[in-house]
């Protein structure tokens, strides 16, 4: 058997899919599905932003953010936004 590789996500995409669920209300099952993520990871997550701990978790492992990964970061975000106006506009008369 292979052993499952650990994810690592930096404390920018962390705060941002915390940033989805918290200020626009979205499920975290949904933003899960959208970020292809656990929800259970984006709940602990969660409860950590709540508590005011979601930072502490990076304190060790600080690595800069290249170009790409912010793009990546930034269309992510970008294409959820995108998503909730397509079905706002596909729900109104």
């Amino acid at each position: 058997m292979e052993a499952i590789a650990k994810q690592v996500f930096k404390a920018e995409f962390r705060a941002e899919a915390v940033q989805l669920v918290i200020e626009q209300g979205l499920s975290q099952s949904e933003v899960g599905r959208l970020l292809k993520i656990s929800s259970k990871t984006l709940g602990s997550w969660v409860v950590l932003a709540r508590a005011g701990k979601l930072g502490a978790v990076d304190a060790k492992r600080l690595v800069p953010v290249s170009e790409l990964e912010a793009e990546l970061s930034r269309l992510k975000k970008e294409v959820v936004v995108l998503r909730e106006e397509r079905e706002i506009l596909l729900i109104s008369p």
